[in-house]
C-alpha cells in the first residue's frame, strides 16, 4: 500500500540532496517530498532565522499540502525540527523516523547534545561569518562522510550551504516528552557514523528518549545519502512501515 514520506534534510542541506533516496522510495510506489528547511533556501537570512521559524516552514508544508499519515523522516538537525513538527500537529502524522538524528528534551537546543569541542568550533564558525556555520571540509569529510572517495566528498561538499546557527542554540519547546507522544517511532541508526564521538553515540544515548521505538541499522556514515542513497531509502523504508 502506498504511503506519504516528508524527508527532512539535515544542516547544511536542501531537500534536493535527499532526492536521489527519495526515487528509490518512489520506486516502491510511495509518495515521497523533499521539502527544504526554513534557514537553509536560497535568499533566506541565516543571521536570524531560528528554530521555531524552522520547525513552522515545515508544519506549513504539511498543512499547505493537506498531507495526511505521514511518514516523517529527519536527518541529523533534522531531528530537531521533526520533534518540533509532532508536537504542534500530532494528528497529521503517521510515524517519525529520526536517522542518526537529534532527539530531545523540552528546553534542549541542539548544542546541549554535542561535544563541548563543537560549540566551540561553531560559535567561531558563527562569529566570523554573520552567524551562519559551514563545517571545514577536511572535518566534514572524516566525519561525516567517511565511507565514500575523495571525488564524491567533494562534489557533495560543493552542494552544501551555510546554515543557521540560531537553529543550534535555539531551545524548543515540547508540551510533552516525545516518549509520551502516541505517533509510532523509528531510529534508523548507520553504523558507520563518527560526526559524534562514539563516547556521546547517536543510538542509544539518544535513541531511547523516543521510548517504544523500532531499530533499524545499516552500514553507512552519516551522509549515506550521497554515498549510499539506496541502502538508505531501504532503512528507511525498513523503519517507516507498518
Amino acid at each position: 500500500m502506498p504511503d506519504t514520506y516528508v524527508l527532512v534534510h539535515g544542516a547544511w542541506h536542501t531537500g534536493a540532496e535527499l532526492e536521489p533516496a527519495a526515487e528509490h522510495l518512489r520506486a516502491e510506489g510511495h509518495t515521497v517530498h523533499c521539502p527544504t528547511v526554513a534557514g537553509n533556501r536560497a535568499g533566506d537570512d541565516r543571521s536570524a532565522i531560528g528554530l521555531e521559524q524552522a520547525i513552522q516552514s515545515i508544519v506549513a508544508f504539511v498543512e499547505d499540502n493537506d498531507l495526511g499519515d505521514v511518514r516523517l523522516v529527519g536527518h541529523s538537525y533534522g531531528g530537531m525540527v521533526i520533534s518540533g513538527v509532532a508536537d504542534r500537529v500530532p494528528e497529521r502524522l503517521q510515524r517519525l523516523v529520526y536517522v542518526n538524528a537529534f532527539v530531545p528534551l523540552d528546553g534542549q537546543c541542539l548544542n546541549d547534545m554535542v561535544p563541548k569541542s563543537y560549540v566551540e568550533l561553531f560559535d567561531s564558525l558563527a562569529a566570523a561569518n554573520d552567524n551562519a556555520i559551514v563545517l571545514p571540509f577536511a572535518i566534514w569529510r572524516e566525519a561525516f562522510i567517511n565511507d565514500a572517495d575523495l571525488a564524491l566528498a567533494q562534489s557533495a561538499y560543493a552542494k552544501l550551504n551555510p546554515h543557521p546557527y540560531r537553529t543550534f542554540t535555539d531551545a524548543i519547546t515540547l508540551e510533552r516528552p516525545l516518549a509520551e507522544m502516541t505517533v509510532a517511532k523509528s531510529y534508523v541508526n548507520c553504523q558507520q557514523d563518527i560526526s559524534l564521538p562514539h563516547s556521546m553515540p547517536w543510538h542509544p544515548r539518544l535513541s531511547e528518549r523516543l521510548g517504544l521505538f523500532r531499530l533499524i541499522e545499516c552500514p553507512g556514515s552519516h551522509e549515506l545519502w550521497f554515498s549510499d542513497p539506496q541502502r538508505i531509502a531501504k532503512a528507511v523504508l525498513d523503519a517507516g512501515r507498518d
